[in-house]
């Protein structure tokens, strides 16, 4: 059986689960996909792989008690035998007091993220990418470790109320640090799309290079209030945690910086600068997600923080049912809005400022007030009178992401980013902020 299934054959596959089941409700999902990876360090290639993958998950329901099985092989005793097990499980288990049951038929929009050319990445492929950005850093004598990963696949499910729902779709991510010859100096660049077409590996060497030299003879600041430039790479990881906290249960139950005193939220309140607009869309063209989430709820586009004002939240099934409110599943890509200058255009800008390549290590310090502390890295640098006058040594920053939106003075245009915290893939601008927080200086390169 082929790995990457059609939507026809993943009807007919799902379809026929489901004349085994003998369960008041029955739901199952189905992926398929092929991965592809080349890693290089220190200008050579290390390791060069392929993996493929399908599964089938079966959950099957009587009334409140559920069980859940998976298994890789599809043939119709396996299938069969899955089923029969995913219900022995959901016998033997305690009713689930938030079980709400499986939806009926959703209509889903149309999402195109599925990149023949993506699919179609060979390692003869991968190998010319690397080599394009190896050439560069062997004749500069500049070190580069770097990895290049692409997937193609799908994902259906199907349940015993009429859903169904089908979503292909591709991906290429490529990230890569150069170091100098000394170790003194370092760069980074991360791309992800999902037409491999928009990948040049050259340009974005060229960029990480750029930054290696640089920062070779970083000089110390003193920890304090700067106005900063954060690149998108480094606003992604604080900002998703923005996105991560979009959450009406934990805003309700007092566990977010959305939460207010008496069991109240900041639904409707403006929370960050006028200039700040967060939405979610799947069929966003340099961002395509799937149409419908992990319980078969069809994905809109989404207002999640309008000019500042914070417009809806993500209510689960069972939390919606429980609150009397519409059901609002987690989106599946986080956009936010710019404004039209390049990264040149703001630090011409910039009297005096420290540029951020890439922020990492990110851990939680207070939920209430999502401060959140981590390091510079890769490329952190001073500027002055409009101009990169040198590199600094790295710090370690507090900083919520809250009061960072609130302290905004240029957005620029937005670019698709890959997170170095999650992986995951956002449209984010490059951020002016003033008064960001660095409590200590590193070390590290």
């Amino acid at each position: 059986m082929a790995i990457i299934l059609s939507e026809a054959e993943a009807k007919a596959l799902l379809q026929k689960v489901l004349k085994y089941s003998k369960a008041d409700e029955c739901e199952v999902n189905l992926s398929g996909e092929e991965r592809g990876n080349i890693r290089y360090a220190r200008n050579e290639v290390s390791t060069s792989g392929n993996k493929i993958n399908q599964n089938l998950v079966v959950q099957s329901a009587f009334g409140k008690k559920v069980g859940t099985a998976t298994i890789d092989e599809f043939d119709d005793a396996s299938l069969e035998k899955v089923v029969r097990r995913a219900e022995e499980l959901a016998k033997l288990a305690p009713e689930n007091p938030e079980y709400v049951g499986i939806l009926g038929p959703q209509t889903y929009l149309k999402s195109n993220g599925f990149f023949q050319n993506t699919a179609s990445i060979t390692p003869d492929v991968r190998a010319e990418a690397v080599s394009k950005s190896l050439e560069l850093t062997r004749a500069a004598n500049l070190t580069a470790a770097g990895f290049m990963d692409d997937y193609r696949g799908y994902q259906a499910m199907m349940n015993s109320k009429g859903l169904f729902a089908y979503y292909p779709s591709t991906n290429v991510n490529f990230s890569l640090t150069v170091r100098t010859a000394d170790g003194k100096g370092s760069g980074y660049v991360a791309r992800g799309y999902s037409d491999i077409s928009k990948l040049d590996t050259a340009a974005a060497t060229r960029i990480a290079m750029q930054k290696a030299s640089a920062s070779a003879s970083a000089k110390a600041l003193e920890p304090g209030k700067y106005t900063v430039i954060l690149e998108p790479t480094a606003g992604a990881v604080l900002l998703e945690q923005l996105f991560f906290g979009m959450d009406a249960r934990q805003a309700d139950e007092g566990r977010s910086f959305l939460s207010k005193p008496g069991g109240k939220t900041k639904l409707n309140e403006k929370i960050v600068d006028p200039r700040v607009t967060i939405y979610s869309d799947p069929t966003n063209a340099e961002l395509p997600a799937s149409p419908w989430a992990g319980d078969g709820q069809a994905q809109q586009k989404m207002l999640w923080i309008d000019k500042g004002v914070v417009q809806n939240l993500a209510y689960s099934r069972y939390w919606a049912q429980k609150q009397g409110k519409k059901p609002v599943p987690f989106p599946n890509n986080m956009i936010m809005v710019g404004g039209t200058a390049s990264l040149e255009d703001i630090i011409k800008g910039t009297q005096r400022g420290i540029l951020v390549t890439k922020l990492w290590y990110i851990r939680e310090v207070d939920p209430q007030s999502l401060l959140l502390t981590g390091l510079t890295r890769d490329g952190t640098f001073y500027i002055e009178n409009g101009k990169i006058k040198h590199a600094v040594k790295n710090f370690r920053f507090n900083e919520s992401p809250v009061i960072m939106l609130n302290n905004l003075e240029v957005l620029g245009k937005p670019e698709r980013v890959v997170s170095t915290e999650s992986e995951g893939n956002y449209l984010i601008p490059p951020m002016k902020i003033r008064e960001f927080t660095f409590s200590s200086l590193s070390d590290a390169v």
